[in-house]
Parts: structure tokens; C-alpha cells; sequence
């Protein structure tokens, strides 16, 4: 049996526990329950169809958009809009049937698949189970810009006009 002093500390406790926990955000009531997260990240177990190559943080943007690029089911490009309204590469998502990993990196098995890697500014680098992370595209040096491939184009439109 509980003592009148046991019963009082309880109750305190209780209304401690309540005032903390309708202070705290719903995510953050998720993360103190003791089971944590119930939701995985995806790509983060590697029970997935495709590798994850994320190549901009996710909070950068406002909606998300996946497209398949080639055949439906291989490579998928997920495009994001930013509030400003611009749409642009938030991650690719390459088939486990277009890839493999060896020595922790992204190996290419077709041809899409490695026009996909090449494109990337950098070489993927594991994170955690399928998920990979790069630079969005190569840094091209100043001194190289107009490239020649510009200046032919630029040199065609003004032609046409």
C-alpha cells in the first residue's frame, strides 16, 4: 500500500509528465515514445527495388514529382519544386536490375545507368543501405564557360534571327 506522501509525489509527477508532453510537437512526441521512429527512411534498410542517389537535401523544396527516365521501372529521376516554382533533381533512383554495389560504391550494369553516374558532379558515397549522396553536377571552371558547344548555338540563333 502507498503512503499519502507516495500517492502526492505521483500525482505530481503526472501532471510534470502531461505539461511536458502537451508542450511538445507531434514528431517529437513520436521520437520520445520508446519504440522511436516507426517509419524507415527509404532506401535505408536495402530491401528496396532501387538505389537511392540523393544529390539535394530534401527541405529544399515544397512538392516532389518522379518520372521514369528510359524504360518504365529502371532509372527514376524525383524532381522538386522549390518556392520560388523552379523544378529541379532532387535525387535518381537507379534499379537494382541497372546496378550493383561493390566496395561500398555504385557499380553500373547498362548503359543508362552509367550515363546516369557520369552525369553526377561527383562520385556517389554510401550513407546507410541503399542510399548514396553527390554533388548535383560537375563544376565547370569559369575560364571554360562559354563552352564550344554555346557559342556554336549561340552563333546559330543569331542566324535565325
Amino acid at each position: 500500500m502507498a503512503t499519502a506522501r507516495q500517492r502526492e509525489a505521483a500525482k505530481q509527477n503526472i501532471k510534470k509528465a502531461q505539461a511536458k508532453w502537451r508542450s511538445m510537437t507531434s514528431r517529437q512526441r513520436a521520437l520520445a515514445q520508446p519504440g522511436g521512429r516507426a517509419r524507415k527512411k527509404p532506401g535505408s534498410t536495402g530491401e528496396g527495388d532501387y538505389y537511392h542517389i540523393e544529390v539535394r537535401p530534401k527541405d529544399e523544396f515544397v512538392t516532389f514529382r518522379t518520372q521514369d527516365v528510359g524504360a518504365p521501372g529502371h532509372i527514376q529521376r524525383v524532381a522538386g519544386k522549390r518556392s520560388s516554382g523552379s523544378w529541379v533533381t532532387v535525387k535518381w533512383l537507379i534499379g537494382k536490375e541497372d546496378a550493383h554495389i561493390q566496395d561500398d560504391k555504385i557499380a553500373p550494369d547498362t548503359k543508362n545507368a552509367k550515363k546516369v553516374l557520369e552525369q553526377l558532379g561527383s562520385e556517389p558515397v554510401r550513407v546507410q543501405g541503399d542510399r548514396f549522396r553527390a554533388k548535383p553536377r560537375p563544376n565547370v571552371p569559369e575560364r571554360a564557360i562559354p563552352t564550344s558547344a554555346q557559342r556554336r548555338a549561340g552563333q546559330q540563333n543569331i542566324k535565325k534571327a
